[in-house]
């Protein structure tokens, strides 16, 4: 079958929406913190914890793509930001550290769930312009993390932390509006056209120095990039700021990640993944430093341009490698994301409570410069796995 080189608009859009959606509720933790932390006396390192209980799921991302394959993956699409608004929506009921440990459990299943699958059914309705389209697709999720910390913050002053779980019912009619929408779109298409066969064994054994690399770039990138989503309104109530100002800020860094974003897709389509990372990852470090010393608030918003680029870049180039198990190779990605920001989410978690946030953030950032050159190997190894297939 001749494969699809239009871009599908209307159904990039759809799914786009979709990671809105999901991806409001998921932003509800960072915000929160500074609250749970005074009503359940939980210590950084404990925090930290907590985020990496929502990605433990990501270690079975692997197999969740494979049952993806088999299952309907428009079901997942559909179903998770119900359950995700569910979960997070009932935190500011708990009152244990475990209840909290147990309702993030379930949220971290739930956006495993969603964000195994649906990067390749945006790559089947984006054509022969995959970077744009993982662009549409991430600015999604980057508008959440921008209107979540706002949103919940916004119910907390209203009502009470107690009582956020009133925003419940937006994620279930979210959910009811996605099965209207996706009900006439055959985003099950990839799947139907060709079963994914293959052996996983083999695929790994050839991508794996492509996926090194991909590490590589995560790992220097992801300590900073985890010091402030997770922990900036820690950080900036901890000097004296308000909630509603830790609040923003946050909103600030993502709504820029949101510009950030959208644009990087697209210019990766035109200048290359490698340039596009190469710049993103120096303007970062660089942003990240004047803020460390300024505490300019302008300097976020440049921050969130550059931080944030990489997401659909890295997610175009896993899909550039044109492997017959897409939806594996996105799981595998996704499983090296996620546990990766896990460890280093609770290594900084034990050095904020042993030296402070503020020369965290400084170690951090020296550390980031390490993705740069990480960035350069990108291309060479994506091209050496590909001629191996």
């Amino acid at each position: 079958m001749k494969p699809n080189t239009e871009f599908k608009k209307p159904e990039v859009i759809v799914l786009s929406l979709a990671h809105l959606a999901h991806d409001t509720f998921s932003a509800f933790l960072a915000p929160l913190l500074p609250l749970l932390i005074d009503k359940l006396g939980m210590s950084l390192s404990m925090t930290a914890f907590l985020d990496i209980i929502r990605r433990i799921p990501a270690l079975f991302n692997p197999f969740m793509g494979l049952l993806a394959e088999k299952t309907g993956i428009k079901y997942f699409v559909i179903l998770t930001p119900a359950i995700t608004a569910i979960s997070m929506g009932l935190i500011g009921l708990a009152n244990s550290f475990t209840m909290l440990f147990i309702l993030l459990f379930v949220a971290g299943i739930s956006a495993a769930l969603f964000h195994v699958p649906s990067p390749v059914i945006v790559k089947e309705a984006s054509g022969n312009k995959v970077g744009l389209g993982m662009s549409f697709f991430m600015v999604g999720g980057e508008l959440a993390r921008t209107l979540g910390p706002l949103l919940v913050i916004s119910a907390v002053s209203v009502w009470s932390l107690e009582e956020i779980y009133r925003l419940i019912p937006l994620g279930l009619i979210a959910s009811l509006v996605l099965y209207i929408k996706l009900k006439n779109i055959d985003v099950n298409r990839s799947a139907q056209k060709t079963k994914e066969k293959g052996d996983t064994r083999k695929l790994l054994h050839q991508y794996w120095p492509f996926l090194t690399v991909i590490a590589g770039f995560l790992c220097f990138q992801a300590a900073m990039k985890s010091a402030l989503t997770l922990y900036l309104p820690v950080y900036l109530t901890g000097q004296g700021a308000s909630l509603w100002f830790a609040g923003i800020s946050l909103s600030v860094l993502q709504f820029f990640g949101v510009v950030g974003t959208f644009c990087a897709g697209n210019i990766s389509d035109r200048i290359g993944r490698k340039n596009t990372l190469v710049i993103s990852s120096i303007g970062s470090v660089t942003a990240m430093a004047l803020f460390i010393f300024t505490q300019n608030i302008i300097l976020l918003s440049i921050l969130g341009l550059f931080l944030f680029a990489s997401g659909p870049v890295l997610m175009a180039s896993i899909q550039d490698t044109n492997s017959n198990m897409p939806t594996f190779m996105n799981s595998m990605y996704m499983f090296i994301n996620f546990g990766v920001s896990s460890v280093l989410v609770f290594a900084l978690g034990f050095l904020g409570d042993a030296i402070g946030l503020e020369l965290t953030y400084q170690i951090c950032t020296l550390f980031a410069v390490g993705s740069i050159p990480m960035a350069l190997l990108l291309t060479r190894f994506s091209k050496g796995a590909e001629t191996r297939v």
